[in-house]
């Protein structure tokens, strides 16, 4: 998998911690991470999780990435943004019971961590923990085992209806704030990291007649 970790403005600080743990565990089963930002606190470009929430929605949408690690001081607001924007199913995830059922049961694309409520002294136990058991096994095997069938046809119709539900991805980017969208896009290694493992050539466009 191609896997993208995105950190918003409060937390920014802790990027590079979390970034060395999640490329860390996420190597060891075979997944590569691409680091979005923000890289710290300082950075010019001044990620909300809003924002986080979109740029989700463009990296899944678009194939430029296959899964997206973010969060925020709780996780809720982080959660809840993602969730907003089409073909992102985000779950909170703060700890590896979270994870491991998360990734077998609900089978999403994308977490939102606590990187404020507690997250202190031991926080990277806990992450390369979390990280651990969320990439130990393919996504959607279901848990208990004997309840994958109902699981997976769960997940589909979840599928469906979020199909139904949101509007196209496009038509959100062409009618959304034009100034928030190339805020959202404006990180430092957006271009190099998006365009070429995009695969929806009308996304990469109309995202490059922003610039």
């Amino acid at each position: 998998m191609k896997i993208a970790l995105i950190n918003e403005n409060s937390q920014a600080a802790k990027n590079a911690q979390i970034y060395e743990v999640l490329k860390e565990e996420a190597e060891k089963a075979g997944h590569t991470v691409f680091n979005y930002g923000m890289y710290t606190a300082e950075d010019e470009v001044q990620l909300t999780y809003v924002k986080n929430g979109l740029l989700a929605s463009i990296l899944l949408t678009s194939g430029a990435a296959d899964f997206v690690v973010t969060g925020c001081g709780t996780g809720q607001g982080a959660m809840l943004a993602c969730n907003s924007f089409p073909n992102v199913i985000c779950g909170r995830i703060a700890n590896p019971l979270d994870a491991y059922l998360f990734g077998q049961v609900n089978d999403g694309n994308c977490i939102a961590m606590p990187f404020a409520q507690n997250f202190g002294w031991g926080a990277e136990i806990n992450l390369h923990d979390t990280f651990a058991k969320l990439f130990s096994e393919p996504f959607g095997g279901g848990y208990p085992k004997e309840r994958r069938e109902p699981e997976q046809r769960n997940k589909k119709i979840l599928d469906s209806v979020k199909a139904i539900t949101y509007k196209p991805l496009l038509q959100v980017l062409k009618e959304i704030d034009q100034d928030f969208l190339k805020e959202t896009i404006a990180g430092k290694h957006f271009a190099e990291y998006f365009y070429p493992n995009c695969k929806d050539e009308e996304i990469a466009a109309y995202l490059k007649s922003l610039s």
